[in-house]
């Protein structure tokens, strides 16, 4: 077994959510959840097939997205493996039920808009999410000026009530 890692290639600001699932019908349902929890949202979608052709099958509603989701997952390289970019102003908390909904999602690994490594393991059969590092280790302990700042700026951004 060769462990490896992959990093998530994107914009700085694009947030994106990595999952697993067990079927090819993922691709359209992960598709119908995100419309239908956010209607107009812009996204590209990718799915690594792992049995029959074993393709990366995919949809998406921005072709900039979708261009993400090819070439990511075909980096990643997982079977069942999926990812879902989401266009600028979109964001996995409003999405994020929706799509742990559907029924052939068996995990979400993250949804960050953060530098991101995805730990893979390959054996002979092929490869696997083993984890991914999201993001950057702590530097300390939030102070009272960090909550400060923190509780305001969810009252900027509009997820929390003034």
């Amino acid at each position: 077994m060769n462990l490896s890692t992959v990093t998530i290639d994107k914009p700085e600001d694009i947030n994106f959510i990595l999952g697993q699932s067990h079927f090819i019908k993922t691709v359209e349902d992960v598709h119908e959840a995100l419309v239908n929890a956010v209607p107009g949202i812009k996204f590209g979608l990718a799915f690594c097939e792992s049995s029959g052709k074993c393709l990366v099958r995919w949809s998406g509603t921005d072709a900039a997205m979708i261009e993400l989701a090819h070439k990511n997952a075909l980096a990643i390289g997982a079977g069942h493996s999926f990812i879902v970019f989401l266009g600028e102003g979109f964001y996995p908390v409003n999405v994020l039920k929706a799509i742990q909904a559907v029924p052939e999602v068996c995990r979400i690994f993250c949804a960050t808009a953060n530098p991101l490594e995805v730990l893979i393991a390959e054996t002979e059969l092929g490869r696997g999410i083993v984890g991914v590092i999201d993001g950057f280790k702590p530097k300390g302990i939030e102070g009272e000026a960090d909550i400060a700042w923190r509780k305001d700026f969810l009252r900027q951004i509009g997820y929390k009530i003034k």
